[in-house]
């Protein structure tokens, strides 16, 4: 089985966030940069799969050069060889983003992509979907479980208000997994010795043609405000009492 896992590089979570001076964007000045976590877990996912029926793990990431950092950790973590598109993808929206990723999956032709559920910097959570629709391939999304069959796959859907749904595609197909689907491995020190040796095929996109359908106009933190009540007379209790309960749900 020939699984292709696309992931891509973030900024770390607990990253001090600075918005660019073009407002368009955040400052990346001297920013850590680690593998989206939804996409961590379609890469562990995808290694336990080959683990266990056998086969490769090709990882897809596209970004710039940094992302290689991406990469190689995945490669040190299993993954058998990575295509790097180097393109920066902020300014792209989901639908042009999921272009550039088929141009180049096309070319593998793998039995199983798996992405993640959403990135944690942008967070839209289409461009797997997308991704699918391109490809025309059945897809699944929120996955929590995967079973590979002969010529299909059994996946375990999360839904709203605690309910569940099993559906079995044909291959090939695409999967968006869900953060927490399985425990994370880490990159053990023989892994990182391999993962030098190992293929990262650079690829160049062709310009994408025509304008974006989505353009992010400003980014902005939000506005702080504070406002103060003064409550007097005899009913002053009741109507904090009210406040603190209704409105700030502390009581």
């Amino acid at each position: 089985m020939k699984i292709l896992v696309a992931i891509k590089q973030v900024p770390v979570r607990d990253s001090q966030l600075k918005i660019a001076p073009s407002g368009q964007w955040i400052d990346e000045t001297d920013l850590a940069y680690e593998i989206n976590e939804p996409d961590a877990y379609a890469l562990e996912e995808g290694l336990q799969l080959k683990e266990k029926h056998g086969g490769e793990v090709v990882v897809l990431c596209a970004g710039p050069a940094r992302a290689g950092q991406a990469i190689r950790e995945a490669l040190a973590k299993g993954a058998d060889r990575a295509i790097h598109i180097e393109q920066d993808m902020n300014a792209l929206d989901p639908l042009a983003a999921a272009r550039v990723l088929a141009a180049a999956i096309r070319s593998e032709s793998p039995d199983l992509v798996l992405t993640g559920l959403q990135s944690d910097d942008l967070g839209s959570g289409q461009t797997g979907v997308i991704l699918a629709e391109l490809l025309g391939l059945p897809h699944a999304g929120i996955v929590m479980e995967v079973e590979a069959l002969d010529a299909s796959v059994r996946v375990k859907r999360e839904w709203e208000g605690g309910w569940f749904q099993h559906v079995e595609l044909p291959l090939p197909a695409l999967l968006t997994i869900q953060s927490g689907i399985r425990k994370l491995r880490y990159a053990t020190l023989m892994g990182i010795r391999k993962a030098r040796a190992k293929e990262i095929r650079i690829v160049t996109p062709e310009a994408p043609s025509g304008e974006p359908s989505l353009v992010a106009g400003r980014i902005y933190l939000p506005p702080q405000t504070k406002q103060t009540q003064i409550f007097e007379g005899p009913d002053a209790v009741a109507k904090l009492v009210e406040k603190l309960r209704f409105e700030a749900r502390v009581l």
